[in-house]
């Protein structure tokens, strides 16, 4: 605790320093947290307010992050404007994107135009965005993130014991999904572009966030991020709706012209899939190793995207009818 209110102490004195005003002057207090290590702090000094970071350079990659968001700038997406940057000690000062995210927003408002705002700027990054030299979502990150789902959601959170044909079922089924992601075209990818991180904003909506993990992967990654959200679920005819809209969207950009709608409906559920099993072991993970119990209530939205997929575009029968077998009834035991 001592050495977090130090850490603390420092920040604020080096933002202070950066901004030009005395530390007396200024105020600090957090301002969100995430599911990584890093901390934000919104300090406010005479005149305005900025967002002060924490990221610790030994787990966080902070050129990254002013990597991409140079290049989300450079697209016309509305990011955070890096202010000052201190990287042997894991500093940042960015501009203040605001207070409202697009979850809190969506508890009043109409969702359709905050989507259409939205997919807008979805179609802008994947349009415009520069994705050169980017990490490459490749076959081994894949199958990884899905493993997560293995070892911290099945083994370590629901102690289920699996037989060697339930493992063979899981490492056929992360196959064939990783097979599904690497046919997709490929564009710049967020990476986790969803309502906890888009900001709600009176001009240049949306503010986006927490895009430093950026990769080139599969189209549909971002989409299912977005529509397929694991903090809140609208009704499959208008998530579908809204995705069938986006292709239109995209397609009047340039992009995707000889993709149909059945082959992208079906690229979306593919990629929602291995989406949801890689959310599902980090949520897990994140509550037993990292003791970040808030986003276990989350864990059950997150599966029933998998186990209720239908349609003819709808992957992996049998895993799905595994999970719910299996699975489900041990999540309702689980510690919530």
């Amino acid at each position: 605790m001592q050495n977090r209110s130090n850490r603390l102490n420092r920040l604020k004195l080096w933002g202070a320093g950066a901004l030009g005003v005395e530390a007396e002057t200024c105020g600090i207090r957090p301002a969100s947290e995430d599911a990584s290590f890093r901390l934000y702090y919104r300090l406010t000094f005479p005149g305005g307010h900025c967002i002060a970071v924490y990221s610790p350079p030994e787990r966080e990659d902070n050129r990254a992050f002013l990597d991409v968001a140079k290049r989300l700038r450079d697209g016309g997406l509305n990011v955070p404007e890096v202010i000052a940057t201190d990287l042997e000690r894991g500093f940042l000062l960015l501009s203040d994107l605001g207070e409202r995210t697009y979850l809190d927003a969506l508890a009043t408002e109409d969702p359709e135009p905050l989507y259409e705002d939205a997919l807008a700027a979805l179609a802008r990054m994947q349009r415009r965005a520069d994705a050169s030299g980017l990490p490459d979502y490749d076959r081994p990150l894949l199958l990884g993130e899905m493993e997560l789902f293995e070892r911290w959601l099945l083994r370590e959170h629901l102690q289920l014991r699996l037989q060697k044909a339930d493992a063979a079922l899981l490492r056929r089924s992360f196959s064939l999904l990783a097979d599904a992601a690497l046919a997709q075209p490929r564009v710049f990818v967020h990476r986790d572009y969803h309502s906890r991180n888009l900001m709600r904003m009176a001009d240049g909506n949306p503010g986006i966030l927490d895009f430093q993990d950026a990769v080139y992967g599969p189209y549909s990654y971002d989409l299912v991020s977005l529509l397929k959200d694991c903090y809140i679920c609208w009704p499959p005819a208008r998530v579908r709706r809204w995705a069938c809209s986006y292709l239109r969207r995209a397609q009047g950009l340039g992009l995707y012209a000889r993709i149909g709608e059945e082959e992208w409906l079906r690229d979306f559920e593919w990629m929602g899939m291995q989406r949801h099993l890689k959310a599902a072991g980090i949520f897990a993970r994140l509550w037993l190793r990292d003791g970040k119990r808030d986003y276990l209530p989350h864990l059950p939205r997150t599966l029933a995207y998998i186990v209720a997929a239908q349609g003819a575009q709808a992957p992996l029968p049998e895993l799905r009818a595994w999970l719910r077998e299996r699975a489900l009834p041990r999540l309702e035991r689980a510690p919530q």
